[in-house]
């Protein structure tokens, strides 16, 4: 052939999240990241586009300089076109327009600088597409991208029509589209070399000078289960590359680059809101995931499936934030840093909210002196910070989100707490100081309040049970409320299936539990749902004598005042903010008043102080009144995090189930963190403890994941004047975090 009949883009995309143990990136960098390098060197005539998200070129910049360095040789010899894209690999759906913008383009310059090469492509982290992207990719600087063919289908377009690239556009703004086959997804590098030679060929008989381009996954060369051995051991990559110069004559290999420039687009398209098939599953609610399944497996085999699979996807990605309100909670705290740090950006005097609600209380406290030179400093330290914490893993869950694992989720708030400080750094706000804020903080169209100081950041819902939903320590960038409900999930009936199998097997056929790895045993006995959010200062009515095994199943609650709607009122002065809230319910025949206080005091930045007062209650009537307090950012399973008690004598480690008797105070103790929290109460109660763990499914099996510690006091009692109250105190202590940084300070200085 006198040119070649098909090109074939090679696109591979390598990243890990922001917050992921060391431990994932290193064995990443030598099953996969590393040896891919050591095969594709050996064929200088089969050049590829690479992407590399900015939060491993970050570790690998800390870790291994000589991937950077063989990387940039492979670049100046060139073999590899290096593709940008948003720096933190932020879903861009999940991220302020500006921050889009904002993201990508600081990517391409620091991308730029590392590699001495100019940057046209990027990848779309998740394949998350919506049509006003394509403006925002645009007026960053970029040229084209890749998404899946999937999406083109969506658009109506047929597999004859996806051999090329095609043109978008939005506001005015062209962008170029290619997209990435399905079946290369499948076949690369999971079937025989020559089964993706024979698709390609096929390609090339129905249409000469095709354009078939593969994006994915470069950790499914060597670090997805099994894939080690079958790539580089069982010489896969290398009988791949073989395959491709034995049928160079009319294979031609190219870069997106190359292909943009030698061939024009086939048309013009607008994509739907898409992402890749699997995603758009993952993101519909339970019920609806499972009728997807169902029909699915029904239709499958039928001889008009393929036909009408092209018709056929699931839900919107915006919707994992209805899903999950904890994904909602990190996505509305990541929107309230990025919106203050554009006004101090554009040199506002002051850090209201722009969402300030009707009858919102200004902060007050610690004025501002600020110094411009400084200021300019820290705002482009918080925004760094902010661009972490957009990192795209934890705000879903399918299965390779990371919205389960506890790790990525404190990683979020540690960047988005640390933002936080340097944004009163750059206000110039120093010493001890507390403020109250109103504002729509979550984004359901009611007013949440935001009690800050120098030491804790606190936020309540008053129409969501007046819960403490969000604690922040600024010494420890820890968030003590990252806490996840257990939920039912579509899996969950495998797990359920597979027990009851494991139960009835008596010998013969294989069991559904045979082809199920469990990490754990008895997880089918774990799956609880919750029925209120596991926050702190949830406030429970319970029935007389209920035991903890009844409560942790969620028996025994009377009345709604978990979840009940409390009136609220703001107080403060120019050393303490207050926040009375207080409703009143039905619990049984009775209609009880719950009154509570929660202050925050310059003289004690550390302490929440939380009055309860319970009014109109039955004379003579035995009660049973609990505040449920969870604690998520400590680890279960370890000799250093365990509980103690007012005598300071350890009472077990963070995940035991325990019912401790009357006491006035409880404190849990996390020695690697640096953090000591201690709950204290005027007026002795008892005590359950006992964890929350959800049954999620990784790449390795299926597993129970600790994800916090609930911490229970409780009483029981009778009144004969309808009165009742208490004081309970929440006391942060970090004095062992700030004196290992001050030693590491000490050595690094």
């Amino acid at each position: 052939m006198s040119s070649p009949a098909v090109r074939l883009v090679l696109c591979i995309h390598n990243h890990q999240p922001v917050g992921n143990f060391d431990g994932v990136f290193e064995g990443a960098f030598n099953d996969s990241y590393w040896p891919f390098l050591d095969v594709l060197e050996d064929y200088p005539d089969i050049p590829f586009s690479l992407h590399t998200s900015g939060s491993l070129l970050e570790w690998l910049a800390d870790s291994h300089t000589e991937y950077i360095e063989r990387v940039r040789m492979l670049v100046e010899r060139g073999q590899v076109e290096i593709i940008g894209g948003a720096f933190y690999e932020p879903i861009l759906a999940g991220i302020p327009r500006c921050d889009r913008v904002g993201q990508i383009a600081a990517y391409s310059r620091h991308l730029e600088r590392t590699f001495g090469t100019p940057i046209r492509g990027m990848w779309v982290p998740e394949r998350v597409w919506e049509q006003s992207f394509a403006a925002d990719i645009a007026n960053a600087g970029i040229e084209y991208t890749v998404l899946d063919d999937f999406h083109f289908k969506a658009a109506g377009l047929s597999d004859e029509h996806l051999t090329g690239y095609y043109l978008t556009e939005d506001e005015g703004k062209l962008l170029k589209i290619f997209p990435g086959s399905e079946r290369l997804r499948y076949t690369i590098p999971f079937a025989d070399p020559h089964e993706t030679i024979d698709y390609l060929r096929g390609v090339a008989e129905q249409n000469p000078q095709a354009v078939v381009t593969f994006g994915d996954d470069g950790e499914k060369f060597g670090t997805w289960p099994e894939t080690k051995k079958h790539v580089y051991e069982d010489r896969w990559l290398r009988r791949f590359l073989d395959a491709l110069r034995e049928n160079a004559e009319w294979i031609k290999v190219q870069t997106m680059a190359e292909a943009v420039d030698e061939v024009p687009p086939l048309g013009r398209i607008y994509l739907p809101d898409c992402s890749y098939r699997e995603m758009t599953e993952w993101a519909l609610p339970t019920h609806r995931q499972l009728e997807y399944r169902h029909i699915e497996a029904a239709k499958k085999h039928d001889g008009d499936w393929g036909q009408l699979r092209s018709f056929m996807r699931g839900g919107f990605w915006r919707n994992f934030r209805v899903k999950y309100s904890e994904a909602n909670e990190m996505y509305c705290r990541m929107l309230e840093i990025s919106e203050r740090l554009e006004r101090e950006t554009q040199g506002s005097a002051t850090s209201g909210w722009s969402r300030m609600m009707p009858g919102g209380v200004p902060p007050s406290g610690g004025s501002p002196q600020r110094n411009s030179s400084d200021s300019a400093e820290y705002l482009n330290l918080a925004r760094t910070e902010l661009y972490r914490a957009q990192c795209n893993c934890s705000y879903w869950h399918g299965a390779f989100g990371g919205l389960y694992l506890p790790h990525l989720r404190n990683a979020v708030y540690r960047h988005l707490i640390a933002a936080d400080t340097l944004l009163e750094n750059a206000a110039g706000r120093n010493g001890s100081w507390v403020e109250v804020t109103a504002a729509d903080f979550n984004l359901d169209a009611m007013s949440e309040i935001r009690l800050a100081g120098d030491r804790l950041v606190a936020y309540f819902a008053p129409a969501g049970g007046g819960h403490l939903y969000e604690l922040d320590v600024r010494q420890t960038k820890s968030n003590l409320l990252a806490t996840l409900n257990r939920r039912e999930e579509p899996y969950h009936e495998t797990i359920r299936q597979a027990a009851h199998a494991q139960q009835q097997q008596h010998g013969g056929a294989a069991s559904i539990h045979d082809r199920v790895h469990f990490k754990q045993p008895g997880l089918d006995k774990k799956l609880i749902e919750d029925y209120w959010p596991r926050k702190s200062l949830v406030d429970h009515f319970l029935q007389p004598g209920l035991s903890l095994d009844a409560f942790r199943s969620g028996h025994g609650t009377l009345g709604e005042f978990c979840t009940a709607v409390y009136a609220t009122k703001l107080r403060r002065s120019d050393d303490r903010a207050e926040i009375r809230m207080e409703h009143q319910g039905r619990v049984g025949s009775y209609s009880p008043r719950v009154v509570k206080t929660v202050s925050l005091d310059v003289t004690q930045p550390g302490t929440l102080e939380v009055r309860y007062q319970l009014e109109e209650l039955p004379a003579n009537v035995p009660l049973h009144f609990g505040v449920e307090f969870n604690f998520a950012g400590v680890a279960a399973g370890a000799s250093d995090r365990y509980y103690y008690d007012a005598g300071g004598r350890q009472l077990g480690q963070l995940q035991s189930i325990q019912a401790l008797n009357p006491t006035d105070r409880l404190g849990l103790i996390d020695e690697w963190l640096g953090l000591d929290a201690a709950l204290e109460t005027t007026r002795p109660a008892m005590f359950w403890t006992f964890p929350i763990e959800t049954i999620s499914q990784s790449e390795g099996g299926f597993e129970a994941v600790h994800q916090s510690c609930v911490v229970m006091p409780h009483w029981e009692f009778s009144t004969t004047d309808g009165r009742w109250e208490t004081t309970l105190r929440l006391a942060i202590d970090t004095s062992a975090a700030q004196a290992r940084e001050l030693r590491e300070a000490a050595v690094t200085g």
